[in-house]
């Protein structure tokens, strides 16, 4: 199987952490948190860490 060079692997597309999180959206950590917590970004907990999907982020804010 050839991997299609535009499409990133399954492992690049987790954000991993809300330090992480924010980095990617260009928010704070505390903006960033409060709005996992209150269910405004496209992230779940996962074990105790939230973790989103890199192109459900970008949706959600119109492509960064």
């Amino acid at each position: 199987m050839e991997q299609n060079k535009t499409e990133q692997p399954a492992a690049l597309e987790l954000i991993w952490g809300c330090k992480a999180i924010s980095e990617e959206i260009e928010r704070s950590q505390r903006a960033t948190f409060h709005l996992l917590e209150r269910g405004e970004l496209p992230a779940k907990k996962v074990g105790g860490r939230w973790v989103a999907v890199r192109r459900a982020l970008r949706a959600h804010f119109g492509a960064l």
